[in-house]
């Protein structure tokens, strides 16, 4: 009926504007979503609220500086297509003028004399070989020799900042410890042989770092030059529980596993 009226009267049928989210390209609309992630990924935290080792759980010891904008880190990677990577200029900016001394001294001498960063990593999750582990400068505590040097290295930054040494609850986990410690904090630990730090991979910060505020944006912001990161899932609003202590090295996350 409107046809015929149209064909009558002369005129022409009006076009309907196209939808706005039609405007964009897939290519665009990808690249607006890397471009959030990489917002997302400078984002700095503040504000302790402190809290004990023992009763840590999901709530968070700081508050975002600014409310969240747009997608969450979550609902960008499930974009289809594969996980965007952190930009190169975030991932190896140095913040701090002080880490950039102390690194350039760890490059002119072993930041951990007797571990070998490249040497071959032999074993399974929470069953690596002795010799592929290194001790770190806290009794007890081991990760696999590349991650150990690179912490090691950041830890000589750290120091040279706050004038101590960085404060370690956890590190490499034997598949027996793994096991004992699903027993005690159940959905807070990870699956007994998928843990990061049953390859040597994580650590589990103190409290004395995650409760003051000033040290940990200053890991948050310079960790990731050293290849250690608090990953996405551990963030507020990733895919897992929100645990600010658990720092990975990413590089090595990257070979056994990906980045989420």
């Amino acid at each position: 009926m409107r046809e015929a009226e149209r064909a009558r009267s002369g005129r022409k049928p009006r076009k309907r504007p196209a939808p706005a989210h039609a405007a964009a390209s897939p290519g665009q609309r990808w690249a607006t979503r890397l471009t959030v992630l990489g917002s997302l990924a400078a984002a700095t935290i503040a504000v302790p609220l402190g809290g004990d080792d023992a009763a840590v759980g999901d709530e968070s010891p700081f508050a975002l500086d600014t409310s969240p904008q747009g997608p969450t880190t979550l609902e960008v990677l499930r974009q289809p297509g594969p996980p965007p990577r952190t930009s190169a200029a975030i991932a190896a900016e140095v913040r701090d003028s002080r880490v950039t001394v102390a690194a350039s001294r760890s490059s002119e001498r072993d930041p951990l004399p007797g571990c070998d960063p490249d040497a071959p990593v032999e074993g399974s999750n929470g069953r690596l070989a002795d010799h592929s582990l290194c001790a770190l400068w806290q009794e007890g505590e081991r990760l696999r020799p590349d991650a150990a040097v690179a912490l090691s290295a950041l830890n000589e930054a750290f120091r040279a900042r706050f004038g101590r040494n960085l404060c370690l609850v956890d590190s490499y986990r034997s598949l027996a410890s793994q096991y004992s410690v699903k027993a005690s904090r159940g959905y807070l630990a990870a699956t007994p042989g998928r843990s990061m730090h049953g390859w040597g991979l994580a650590i589990d910060l103190c409290s004395k770092e995650t409760g003051n505020a000033e040290v940990y944006r200053w890991l948050w912001e310079n960790g990731p030059a050293y290849g250690w990161e608090n990953p996405p899932w551990a963030q507020r609003g990733g895919s897992g529980k929100y645990e600010p202590w658990h720092f990975e090295y990413r590089p090595g996350v990257e070979e056994v596993s990906y980045w989420h």
